[in-house]
């Protein structure tokens, strides 16, 4: 008859296709139980939004048919995101386990709407999400978030921010009347980045999505030397000048010691031309996260303050699902790589 220590051989034979080790020995079958022929255990990935569920399921499958007496198996799915860490680096965000940066040095490029949409395909695949618009002196999240509400004060506990559509926001466009320009020098900018990271009230996130602003700024740089940073994705238009920006984006969050999980094109189409984005990537050894198309229902739905990723735009939807899963993924990797074998 099988019992646990032959199911576990079995399962050594699994391999997280992501990490390489087997899922064993990362620590991520647990609860294992086997009664009249059932089998039960459950499977706690590395994060909600992992890309590779199904060839891992498929792989346990596998492993465990040649288990006759097994008739049924049961696994029940979880996941358990890791924080990033980075030995005597900035310091982190209270309750925040991932920051990732959405950055490009050119403006019009679409990163809000990346950052946006990004955030909102992790919270949508289960993760505990939020989104900070470090863009000081232009904030567009409140209106492409629907959001009329500001932060509120909670005291000693910090700022609170706004929950929409699954995410918590915080953006300095809360606290101004529409059309009041943000007239700061560099320092006063950067101190406002640093107020929005550590003075919120996030609670408990797996991601936060920082936008920030065009440039090598004063905001991005205050974000990197006042935060722990997991990664940072690269946001470009396939034209030849935003991915001269785009590079010189890359060049910044190199010097800041920032990895880079990859670069997105944005705005795909006739207009802006495609591939470009795709081919500096290449160039530069750097993952290819995908490709949004430009179309006008992406603007509409930023425009009225509802994501397209909560429209349901089929073709859309699956490309930044795409991207946030690889985003996930490289959070994911860059942790094990750092601190060990098991979650």
């Amino acid at each position: 008859m099988t019992d646990s220590t032959a199911v576990l051989e079995k399962l050594k034979t699994v391999q997280d296709p992501e990490l390489h080790q087997d899922i064993v020995s990362l620590n991520m079958v647990r609860d294992l139980k086997i009664h009249n022929g059932e089998l039960s255990f459950s499977l706690i990935l590395t994060t909600p939004a992992c890309p590779l569920r199904e060839t891992i399921e498929k792989d346990i499958n596998e492993a465990l048919a040649e288990l006759k007496d097994i008739e049924k198996i049961d696994i029940d799915w979880g996941a358990e995101v890791r924080t990033t860490q980075r030995g005597d680096g900035p310091e982190a965000i209270k309750g925040v386990k991932n920051v990732i940066a959405v950055a490009s040095n050119k403006g019009g490029v679409g990163k809000s709407t990346v950052s946006v949409n990004l955030a909102l395909a992790l919270a949508k695949a289960g993760a505990r999400t939020g989104i900070l618009d470090a863009d000081i002196t232009g904030p567009n999240l409140p209106t492409m978030l629907g959001i009329e509400g500001g932060l509120q004060a909670t005291g000693e506990s910090g700022l609170r921010p706004v929950e929409a559509h699954g995410v918590k926001v915080a953006s300095l466009g809360f606290v101004l009347p529409p059309g009041t320009p943000v007239v700061w020098r560099g320092p006063m900018i950067g101190s406002g980045v640093k107020q929005l990271m550590h003075d919120v009230d996030w609670g408990e996130l797996d991601y936060l999505i920082v936008d920030l602003p065009p440039g090598t700024s004063d905001a991005s740089m205050s974000m990197a030397q006042d935060a722990l940073i997991a990664g940072a994705v690269i946001v470009s238009t396939p034209a030849k000048v935003a991915i001269e920006d785009a590079q010189k984006a890359v060049g910044m969050f190199d010097r800041l010691g920032v990895p880079i999980f990859g670069v997105i094109e944005n705005m795909r189409g006739e207009i802006f031309g495609s591939g470009g984005a795709e081919d500096a990537a290449d160039d530069l050894g750097l993952e290819f996260l995908g490709a949004i198309p430009l179309d006008a229902e992406i603007r509409k739905s930023g425009d009225s303050g509802q994501p397209i990723l909560r429209e349901n735009q089929s073709e859309i939807e699956q490309v930044f699902t795409s991207v946030a899963e690889q985003v996930a993924a490289r959070c994911s990797v860059l942790q094990f790589a750092g601190e060990g074998t098991s979650i």
